[in-house]
């Protein structure tokens, strides 16, 4: 069995490529001209869930917005942008490892979601159980209340 195939070709030339394996189409919709100046900014890029604006550019019409509710909602959602930003150029510098632009914006969106979550777990407790938060005197992950016992 052919796992790439090429099963349609366009009168334009332009074949689409089907990946039988995960039910896929695999086109190539990724332009080698990226670089950290045209990146989205981290909370476009998780509500988009792409830093990359030529990537996947079918869901542009999307318009989605995060409106958190208080101060703790808004600096996860900073979080998970920042984590989010973070991991997908990760993502793209394994396979472009020498991007010297690149390998400066992760770490500066890794340091700064470092930095926001030592913040939040200074202010609301542990975020995770392997957080550094937990390794105190009494053990506090199982402190109660948790989030949804709080009430809105």
């Amino acid at each position: 069995m052919f796992y790439n195939q090429n099963i349609y070709e366009y009168p334009n030339n332009r074949l689409d490529t089907y990946n039988y394996l995960n039910n896929n189409y695999n086109l190539p919709l990724y332009e080698e001209d990226a670089n950290a100046k045209k990146l989205y900014d981290p909370y476009q890029g998780f509500i988009r869930g792409n830093m990359f604006p030529n990537l996947y550019n079918g869901y542009d019409s999307i318009s989605l917005d995060i409106r958190p509710l208080n101060e703790q909602a808004r600096m996860l959602t900073n979080l998970g942008s920042l984590d989010f930003a973070a991991h997908d150029i990760q993502l793209y510098l394994d396979l472009h490892p020498n991007d010297r632009d690149m390998i400066e914006l992760y770490n500066k969106y890794k340091n700064e979601a470092t930095n926001l979550r030592i913040k939040y777990e200074s202010k609301y407790g542990p975020i995770n159980v392997d957080s550094n938060a937990t390794g105190k005197y009494p053990w506090d992950w199982n402190n109660s209340p948790w989030p949804w016992e709080k009430g809105v």
